[in-house]
């Protein structure tokens, strides 16, 4: 400061006036100019703390030292100008360096977010031109909107345009799913029409007693049914409870009936098994016409009583023949017994036999082994045309 209270600072390039001082002692001159360079550096430090701790644009940070660096050449200040110029041509340096590192991260992660919408969008148009699992469809579209939100550091262009084909998609698959549940509304209603004539057939059978005919209706109806696909919700919970009302109805009364008829069969077996023990009794062979009387009777008394159970049809059947089987043998007998007796020639040939037993024993009384052998032939051949006679009788 010389003695008119102008200030000068010392620099590489020579003393530079920076201004003057009248308010004080040249040693408090001296103090402001000072802290006017401390505020300097200050300012200098934050902008280097910022850089390194990654707080700050390093463009912006750039641009600052170089509005200081710029400043410096007529800064109103005392203090290590030149050393200070040379901090902040390195803060410049560095910032440029770092400024260029974030904008190629900054391209990095805008091509990253462009590539995950992109793909977001194409998966929500496949959705909408493909998917038939409405639910589950709809609900990874409100998902794809939800990590839509997140992404961030797409150019305003793009991501505009990508969020047009989102759009357009997601209302193209909502346009779909309504015109697949209209058309499906429509073919439920269709279905409650069919279902409504099922119903109505099967009420009219419930009462059916043509039981064989009307069972084998109504499974052909069940199966009717399931293959008409579902109505209305409502609607197909009341048609079905009447459906299967009729169905109740129908197979309980039979189930009544059938319960029914299988106790007068079952009693009908009983009343058998007893007839066939008394038949079982008749002996033929000690009194074959009486034999063949009680026969008669069991078989009228038999027909009777009527049905029995299937399974007890061909057991009672076979016990039955035997009986009757037994009596027509013993019967057959008795006739070819009344048929021999009754046939001259089988008479005649027995006399004849009788004739060669007469005269084998006068030749065993007179000894004369030749004519003994001769009878006995004789005797053997007549025996055996009797015996075959008889039997052919």
């Amino acid at each position: 400061m010389d003695a008119e209270g102008n200030v000068y600072v010392r620099t590489a390039a020579g003393d530079r006036a920076i201004g003057s001082w009248q308010a004080g002692t040249a040693e408090e001159g001296l103090h402001h100019f000072q802290r006017r360079y401390d505020d300097l550096v200050t300012e200098v430090e934050l902008l280097e703390a910022r850089l390194s701790g990654g707080m700050s644009d390093a463009s912006h940070t750039k641009s600052s030292a170089a509005r200081l660096r710029e400043s410096l050449a007529d800064a109103h200040v005392i203090g290590n100008l030149d050393a200070l110029a040379t901090r902040l041509d390195a803060l410049i340096e560095q910032s440029s360096a770092k400024a260029d590192e974030q904008k190629a991260a900054k391209a990095k992660a805008r091509e990253e977010a462009t590539t995950r919408k992109q793909a977001l969008v194409a998966e929500a148009e496949d959705i909408a031109n493909n998917s038939t699992q409405w639910k589950v469809a709809g609900d990874r579209l409100r998902d794809i909107l939800t990590e839509w939100k997140t992404i961030r550091g797409v150019d305003r262009k793009t991501d505009t345009e990508l969020w047009r084909r989102y759009a357009a998609a997601r209302d193209g698959f909502s346009r779909r799913r309504g015109s697949h549940f209209a058309g499906l509304d429509q073919q439920r209603k269709q279905v409650q029409g069919i279902k409504e004539q099922l119903v109505t057939e099967a009420e009219s059978l419930a009462e059916s007693t043509d039981w064989q005919a009307t069972a084998n209706r109504l499974k052909q109806l069940m199966n009717d049914w399931k293959a008409a696909g579902r109505a209305p919700r409502e609607a197909e919970e009341q048609l079905w409870k009447r459906f299967r009302a009729a169905q109740d109805t129908f197979f309980a009364h039979r189930s009544a009936t059938f319960s029914e008829r299988d106790a007068e069969l079952k009693s009908n077996q009983t009343q058998k098994e007893a007839l066939l023990a008394e038949a079982e009794r008749i002996d033929p062979d000690s009194d074959l016409k009486g034999a063949q009387a009680a026969m008669r009777d069991v078989q009228a008394r038999w027909d009777e009583i009527g049905r029995v159970p299937r399974e007890a049809v061909a057991q009672l059947d076979r016990r039955l023949r035997a009986v009757e089987e037994r009596v027509r043998v013993a019967a057959d007998a008795e006739w070819r017994r009344g048929s021999v007796e009754s046939n001259p020639l089988l008479a005649q040939m027995r006399e004849q036999v009788a004739k060669a037993e007469r005269q084998l024993e006068r030749a065993k009384t007179q000894g004369d082994q030749r004519r003994i052998a001769e009878a006995e032939k004789a005797l053997a051949s007549k025996r055996q045309f009797l015996d075959l006679a008889e039997q052919a009788g």
